[in-house]
């Protein structure tokens, strides 16, 4: 089955791919969840016309990768929240809390999406994160959990 992909899909591709996978993935999973569409012929013009697009940002995308790369990775990214007197949180920090405090510390737009955790983080102190700013621009950095301040 041909498919076109609305999102990023990892170990798939990439938003605008136009993919072939196996029928019963892309009618069960891709289509139904919105990150794919069926394919045809005025659907591949629309993909070609977004494709060229993405090919004239791509230059200036992956220098601006880089230097968002070099500015994440300078030190570690300050999220506080609420924990008990064991260190565990209440509750988990997620990939929209680290992308809000790296769009702070940087200055730039940070999508969640860009985020991978390894596994979750529940509780206070260093843990790290993978940010994939491009395919071949990935930050390794270091989220710090500190306790909030009690009132």
């Amino acid at each position: 089955m041909k498919i076109i992909l609305t999102h990023d899909v990892d170990r798939l591709g990439q938003a605008g791919d136009v993919v072939t996978v196996k029928d019963g993935y892309g009618r069960n999973y891709l289509l139904p969840q919105g990150y794919a569409t069926p394919w045809t012929k005025g659907a591949q013009r629309q993909i070609d016309q977004m494709a060229e697009a993405r090919r004239k940002r791509a230059i200036n995308d992956l220098e601006e990768a880089h230097a968002l790369r070099d500015a994440l990775q300078e030190g570690p990214i300050q999220i506080q929240k609420s924990a008990g007197d064991s260190g565990r949180l209440f509750g988990a920090v997620n990939t929209r809390d680290i992308a809000e405090a790296a769009s702070e510390k940087t200055g730039k737009s940070v999508d969640r999406r860009w985020i991978q955790l390894a596994k979750p983080i529940k509780s206070l102190g260093q843990h790290k994160a993978r940010v994939k700013l491009a395919d071949e621009v990935i930050a390794e950095v270091v989220v710090d959990v500190i306790p909030a301040k009690r009132k």
